[in-house]
């Protein structure tokens, strides 16, 4: 009964019902809810719908980027992808990168701050603690500021603030129209996925990182629409640039015993370099904090280093998706790819470490290809006789550091294949990819990804594990022994008869639920006030083969600490109560005796 009906005759326990009943149908009390319905199929619709707006943004970013580069390192109007490392500009190169820095410190000074890094640690910061709004003008500063970073020369990948434009994207629509916030986060996620997707053409890596970094679940209600999504991408793509591999290479057939378990070791050091890959990168942004500058001019001053690394390695300037190729397919020695990894290194990291816009993936998939090659080759010389190919380390080691640093585990074993066809290599890439994923599990707590936000005081779950809830069913924890109040007894009666042990009670009229009242409630009413008179609103209740999570969500959704378990065949009768005591039970492991 609502709050304005609270005034009801002895009769009130007939007025209730519908009201009851209309509860009961809300809360699905007749059986368990279904696993998706109607509402999911309009949220798909939507992510579908996004995946496409997210791609032409993809293309959009990088036909921006290629326009810059092309402009400020060749002095021609072009859209096709062009490489800064290319240039002929000499000292006057290093002008370059700073110039983009000053214009994107500007943007985050007066745009929107939120625009500096990477976008993945922000984006999940939304969704943790913001239900998953990201601020509208960042979904058009944050492609324009990376397009401008990266177009100058900016060691950084396209893909990240694509990813982070692409969840913005999301998070705009969820909140344009009217969504929940669970489903606001599946279409940041969607979004996010469909950006992915866009740029390397890899759904099911795309989705699966959505669920290990993003969505923070796996139902079928948030991962049939970010799948849509990513199918949606990928057909486009396809449309668009056919059906060749993002870093193609040659077939390299499935490697043998031996070059398994050299793969496996080297993803033991990967994963170790991994973690201080990640600690040098806050260790560096933890420097231009104490610089006695404004972080406007940060990304500036962290550009001077970038254009003259440049001018020694150009090839690490940019986005650098032809590097990975030359080290996936076997087109560089080693003393290059060796210079290229330390210098690629050292100016990404100072790079991101003063807070300019651009991705990681890019520069840990350098790092990774370049370094898996490179031990692979030297376990080669050591041991001639196995015919070890460095460029199943190159593979390996690009899912590697991309595991080891994000902790993206299956997302990163599913990148390797999709992104380069490599379906024979399978084995090593799980080999190698695991063990780097294990030994940082081991090295460090947190990640590239969420290690800014643990210094914000935000803890991000790690594991996911089956809600033990979800697995308890309410006939097993609710209590049989009803001790209830008739609705015609006076308070005072009616709280004379209480029992010592519990603080509400069901309401019954005639043998029919009516409500709940309180001990509380009971004590402060006038002694001769009818019990019908204190109940306010239809009682909470659920269907004795619910689960204890679908308990403990209607207790947190109407703010009550019990509720009332009712008979499938007749919702208007009481037959248990549960309280929060009882799902806490539910949580203490259970052992059969031996």
């Amino acid at each position: 009964m609502s709050a304005d009906q609270s005034h009801p005759d002895r009769a009130s326990g007939l007025l209730v019902a519908p009201s009851l009943a209309a509860t009961l149908a809300r809360d699905h009390v007749g059986g368990p809810p279904a696993v998706m319905d109607r509402r999911d199929a309009w949220i798909s619709g939507l992510a579908i719908a996004l995946a496409v707006a997210a791609t032409g943004v993809a293309e959009v970013l990088v036909r921006a980027i290629a326009v810059i580069t092309n402009l400020v390192y060749y002095g021609r109007a072009s859209l096709d992808s062009a490489s800064p490392g290319g240039n002929h500009l000499g000292v006057v190169a290093v002008v370059v990168p700073v110039a983009g820095g000053v214009v994107v410190g500007l943007m985050a000074r007066y745009g929107s701050r939120a625009i500096r890094g990477h976008g993945i640690p922000e984006a999940m910061e939304q969704i943790l603690t913001n239900e998953s709004r990201i601020p509208l003008k960042v979904t058009f500063l944050k492609p324009i500021s990376s397009a401008i970073a990266i177009g100058t020369g900016g060691p950084f990948g396209a893909e990240g603030p694509i990813i982070a434009t692409g969840g913005a994207l999301g998070s705009a629509l969820g909140q344009l129209v009217h969504v929940t916030t669970a489903e606001r986060k599946t279409l940041l996620a969607a979004g996010a996925a469909a950006g992915m997707t866009a740029i390397f053409g890899t759904p099911i890596a795309a989705i699966l990182i959505a669920i290990e970094l993003l969505l923070f679940e796996y139902r079928a209600r948030s991962v049939v629409p970010v799948a849509l999504a990513t199918a949606a991408a990928g057909g486009l793509r396809l449309w668009l640039h056919g059906g060749a591999a993002c870093f193609a290479m040659p077939d390299l057939g499935a490697p043998d015993g031996v070059a398994i378990v050299v793969v496996t070791l080297a993803g033991v050091a990967i994963g170790a370099v991994s973690t201080y890959v990640t600690r040098a990168v806050y260790w560096i942004e933890d420097l231009f904090e104490r610089l006695p500058v404004h972080w406007m001019w940060w990304p500036a001053l962290g550009a001077v280093v970038v254009g003259a690394i440049g001018l020694v390695v150009p090839h690490t300037l940019g986005v650098g998706y032809d590097n990975i190729e030359a080290a996936l397919g076997g087109r560089m020695t080693a003393a290059a790819i060796a210079a290229l990894c330390a210098a690629k290194f050292v100016s990404w990291a100072i790079a991101l470490g003063s807070g300019t816009a651009g991705g990681t993936l890019a520069p840990l998939l350098t790092l990774g290809s370049g370094l898996g090659w490179l031990l692979v080759a030297g376990a080669a010389a050591v041991a001639p006789g196995f015919g070890l190919d460095p460029r199943v380390g190159a593979l390996v080691g690009m899912a590697a550091m991309f595991a080891g640093a994000s902790r993206a585990l299956l997302a990163s074993i599913a990148f390797a294949i999709e992104s380069t066809h490599q379906l024979d290599s399978a084995v090593a890439i799980v080999a190698g990819v695991t063990s780097a994923y294990f030994v940082s599990c081991l090295m460090m707590r947190t990640t590239i990804m969420t290690e800014k936000l643990a210094r914000r005081g935000l803890e991000v779950a790690a594991d996911y594990a089956v809600d033990p809830l979800a697995h308890v069913r309410l006939a097993e924890l609710a209590s049989r022994a009803l001790c209830t109040v008739d609705a015609n007894a006076s308070a005072a009666v009616a709280l004379a008869s209480l029992g010592p042990h519990h603080q509400a009670f069901p309401v019954l009229d005639g043998g029919r639920l009516l409500g709940v009242i309180t001990r509380a409630e009971l004590a402060v009413a006038d002694d001769d006030t009818l019990v019908a008179t204190l109940v306010t609103r239809a009682p909470v209740v659920a269907n004795p083969n619910d689960s204890a999570r679908v308990a403990a969500d209607r207790m947190a959704a109407a703010g009550v600490g019990r509720l009332v378990v009712v008979d499938p065949s007749d919702v208007t009768r009481a037959i248990g109560i549960v309280t929060r005591s009882d799902l806490l039970s539910s949580l203490v492991p259970r052992t059969t005796p031996k």
